[in-house]
């Protein structure tokens, strides 16, 4: 016998709004943690991440949400970017990175111009490091490289920043050179955050070829940060490390 009526309508996924996100986000909701954060990324007056709020979730469990939302619009995103607490913008990155992964040609052109043009919401280092090379780096590897450079000359912390962690989908091409000459450049920069990523950056240079990194070891020791020096020798021998403190 036949069903009279018409057939059930499929079900329809729902996109996931800001509002939808935070909501997730909140629930994982810490205290304690998000006390914890205020100190632990400096958020006191006059420290690089003055103001900055936090809900107090995981990195784990806000890559779970990104993950669940990686549909969202850019409207949605650049709504989470512009939000006040922390995770939500830590969030929107990890969507786009998520985004940018599955993404075609034209499309990652959209999430790596999307990025560049919302780099005052990438406003501290765990933002820029969960983010960068897999979207910037991985844009510019067989492309012009000149907007690194426009980065790094903005006199913005976390834009220089940017120029240089992207470099790691590079080196994990075994490609230096953008890291080298960046290096350089910022081996006078007065902020420990840049000592620290050229040093992360020339370190993992130096797990592929450790020639590479003697040879900026050999060149710029007597004039490295300390902190840069230290990052940089992390992976070498005891002597190879006593060697270069001792210069």
């Amino acid at each position: 016998m036949k069903r009279s009526g018409n057939p059930a309508p499929r079900d329809i996924k729902r996109q996931m709004t800001a509002k939808d996100i935070k909501q997730q986000l909140l629930s994982f909701g810490n205290p304690e943690k998000a006390e914890h954060s205020k100190y632990f990324f400096k958020t006191g007056k006059g420290q690089y991440g003055e103001g900055d709020r936090f809900i107090g979730c995981t990195v784990p469990e806000t890559r779970s949400v990104a993950k669940a939302s990686r549909d969202a619009s850019f409207t949605e995103i650049e709504k989470l970017l512009n939000d006040e607490m922390h995770e939500c913008r830590l969030c929107a990155l990890a969507i786009l990175v998520e985004q940018f992964k599955k993404a075609g040609e034209a499309k990652r052109k959209e999430i790596f111009d999307f990025y560049l043009a919302h780099t005052r919401s990438i406003n501290n280092w765990d933002l820029v490091d969960l983010s960068c090379y897999h979207i910037v780096g991985a844009w510019l590897l067989d492309k012009d490289r000149s907007v690194l450079y426009t980065l790094a000359e903005s006199g913005t912390l976390w834009e220089e920043r940017i120029a240089v962690v992207s470099t790691m989908a590079f080196i994990r091409k075994n490609d230096f050179n953008d890291i080298l000459r960046l290096s350089e450049k910022f081996l006078s920069h007065k902020h420990d955050l840049m000592h620290k990523a050229c040093g992360w950056m020339l370190r993992e240079a130096g797990k592929r070829d450790e020639n590479v990194l003697l040879g900026f070891l050999d060149k710029h020791t007597t004039n490295m940060p300390r902190t840069m020096l230290r990052y940089a020798i992390e992976k070498l021998s005891p002597e190879q490390r006593m060697h270069y403190m001792k210069k």
